[in-house]
This record gives C-alpha cells, sequence and structure tokens, in this order.
C-alpha cells in the first residue's frame, strides 16, 4: 500500500520557537517507513518579528498556503508587545479564526520521570478557540467616571455545542485507549467536566451550559459522566485534586487560564502540547511562549513540541505514529537523564530531541 502523504506547514514565529519548530521537523522525518507516513513540509512566516519587518503579522501568503496546500501545521511562539502597538494583533488567534479552529486541545500529563511527585494527573482541557472576549471587540468612551472601556463576550449556540461534541469525542477516544491498554492510566471512569460561570453570567454562560449539556447528552455519549464546575470552584479543585479529572470543556478565557495553570501542575510549561483543532486541520502548538530570556542558547525543551506533532498526528488519523511519539517522550522523560534546564537537567534542545528520536 502506497504511503499517506501529508504536507506540514511550519510556522516557527518568534524566539525559541525557531529553535523547537525544526525539532518538531526531524521528528516526523524519524518515524519508522513501518507506519506507512510521508511528509513534505513548507516553511511559512507569522509572529511579531515578521510584523516589524512586512507590517503584517500573519501574512495572507502563509494562510492560503495552509488552506491550499497543507494537511496540519507546527506553530512555535509568538513574541507580544508588552503595550499597544497600531496595528498588531496575534496571528495565532487571527489563524484560529480564518481556519475555523474552534477547538484548542491541551493535555496535561504527569510521567515518572518528569519532576513531579503526588498523585499522577491525565487530563485533557478543551476550550473553545473562536468566541468569549477573544472576539476582540472592545472600545473606550469618556464619561462621568473618566474612561470606560467595555468588551463583548460572545458565545453562541453554535460554538458552544461543537466545542463539547470535540470533548466527547475526545472522551470516547481516551476511554477507548484505557480498554485496549490497560494501566495506561490512573483514569477508570470517562467523564467531562463542563467549566462555566453561569450564576453570574446567566445568558453568555448559561448557554454555553445548556449547548454543552444538550450535545454531551447524545445517546453516544451515555458510557461518559457529565458533572459541571462554576469556573473559581474548578481552579480551586483543579490545585487540590487534578488528579480526579479526565476531559475539562471551556469557554475560550476560562480554558485559556484554566490550561497555562494546569501546566504548572507537571513542572514545567515546555512539557505541555497543544492542538488548534478544526474539521479535518490541525495545527500543533507547544504552549510555551517565545521564552526570549533563553533564546538562542540552545536550551528550550522541545519536549512540548514532539508533544505537540503527536497531537496534530492524532488529529489527522495517524493514531498509531502518534502513539509511538507519546510512548518515546515518557520513556525518555521516565529515565530522567536527558532533562533541560528547565526540569533541573543540563541538556540542550538538541540532545533532548536525540534522546528521543533513538526510542522510536
Amino acid at each position: 500500500m502506497a504511503a499517506r502523504a501529508l504536507r506540514i506547514g511550519l510556522i516557527p514565529g518568534d524566539g525559541i520557537g525557531r529553535e523547537v519548530i525544526p525539532a518538531g521537523r526531524k521528528l516526523l522525518e524519524a518515524l519508522p517507513p513501518s507506519l506507512g507516513l510521508k511528509f513534505s513540509f513548507v516553511d511559512l512566516d507569522a509572529g511579531f518579528d515578521t510584523f516589524k519587518r512586512t507590517g503584517n503579522a500573519l501574512p495572507e501568503k502563509t494562510v492560503e498556503t495552509l488552506q491550499k496546500e497543507c494537511d496540519g501545521a507546527l506553530f512555535g511562539a509568538v513574541s507580544s508587545p508588552t503595550t499597544k502597538v497600531a496595528g498588531y494583533s496575534s496571528p495565532i488567534v487571527a489563524l484560529r479564526k480564518r481556519l475555523d479552529l474552534y477547538a484548542n486541545v491541551r493535555p496535561v500529563k504527569t510521567t515518572a520521570g518528569g519532576g513531579v511527585t503526588g498523585s499522577p494527573i491525565d487530563l485533557v482541557i478543551v476550550r473553545e478557540n473562536t468566541e468569549d472576549l477573544y472576539v476582540k471587540e472592545e472600545k473606550t468612551t469618556e464619561g462621568s467616571n473618566g474612561k470606560v472601556a467595555e468588551a463583548i463576550k460572545r458565545i453562541s449556540e453554535r460554538a458552544s455545542s461543537r466545542i463539547a461534541t470535540m470533548a466527547g469525542e475526545i472522551a470516547l477516544r481516551r476511554q477507548k485507549i484505557r480498554q485496549v491498554a490497560p494501566g495506561s492510566s490512573h483514569l477508570t471512569e470517562s467523564m467531562v467536566t463542563i467549566t462555566h460561570k453561569s450564576n453570574v453570567l446567566s445568558q453568555t454562560d448559561g448557554l454555553f451550559r445548556t449547548a454543552a449539556r444538550e450535545a454531551l447528552g447524545a445517546d453516544k455519549y451515555k458510557s461518559i459522566k457529565v458533572e459541571e464546575q462554576i469556573v473559581d470552584s474548578m481552579v480551586y479543585k483543579l490545585f487540590r485534586q487534578p488528579e480526579y479529572y479526565d476531559v475539562i470543556v471551556a469557554p475560550n478565557l476560562y480554558g485559556d487560564i484554566l490550561s497555562d495553570g494546569a501546566a504548572a501542575l507537571v513542572g514545567s510549561l515546555g512539557l505541555v502540547p497543544s492542538a488548534n483543532v478544526g474539521d479535518g486541520f490541525a495545527i500543533g502548538e507547544p504552549c510555551h511562549g517565545s521564552a526570549p530570556d533563553i533564546e538562542g542558547k540552545g536550551i528550550a525543551n522541545p519536549i512540548a513540541t514532539l508533544r505537540s506533532v503527536a497531537l496534530m498526528l492524532e488529529f489527522l488519523g495517524e493514531e498509531s505514529a502518534a502513539a509511538k511519539i507519546y510512548a518515546a517522550v515518557d520513556a525518555s522523560l521516565d529515565e530522567g537523564k536527558v532533562l533541560s534546564p528547565d526540569l533541573g537537567g543540563k541538556a540542550t534542545t538538541q540532545e533532548v530531541l536525540e534522546d528521543v528520536l533513538k526510542r522510536l
């Protein structure tokens, strides 16, 4: 049977994105031929450096190439200016909208060698990616109280329903994996936790809650437990008992906060992957930022990117390839001999990559 050809867009972005995305490419090129995959790559521009050079943080050529030529992509990191810069807006937020990548999926998992002790963690945060306060419709007016700034929080039934459906599908897939590979997780019950603040925001978060409940009430999800948490209580419980959670689904802002907070539970943002997922397209994106303090030193942890590669492949229907990557990364962390500085080690980006590659 002929190998499946996948064309992957590479968008390093800024800072250490230019160091970890090449590691992701090398990982794809090192996958065993027996998996039946053949990769080609196209280098694409986006980010604050691109904006400073061209006046556009997300060139139209990048979007068109992704839409017309690519099956998936890897995105590195973006440097965000600390003060308002006229004409600049986040390219990854724009990409999510242009490509309708409505789900941001962030697995958070501990391993024996990750430097974290205590109860095991194996959860996924599924964040709605296109709405909420991130529609970026803001205005400032002058009034009797001085300047007044306002922002639109937009929640739609369609977006809420499809993100809950995505969470349900992920829960089913995780349930199947645990059945096929007993012992692969400490979790025994499949569950989706709907997170909202409908006790205060009865219209917006109330709609999210109702639509998510209805979507997860479908017969196909009857084997999955569905529960709810108010977002402030969710933050508390996530830090107090993270081992309890399986899949968490939330609107854009809450999901953003919860996923970055959850990363602290496993030791480093350098370990946490994510994928921006739509219908038939996925962009793998490590959760860390551009890290200007270590840029150019060759010590950025590539694990988040390597796991993001696997996550991208998973949503492109290549679960076997994803599983091999996850196993190789986990084996490297479990042994704990080749760790980057953020995990207390001294290994370079290249050394961590080579240790994972030899385990493929």
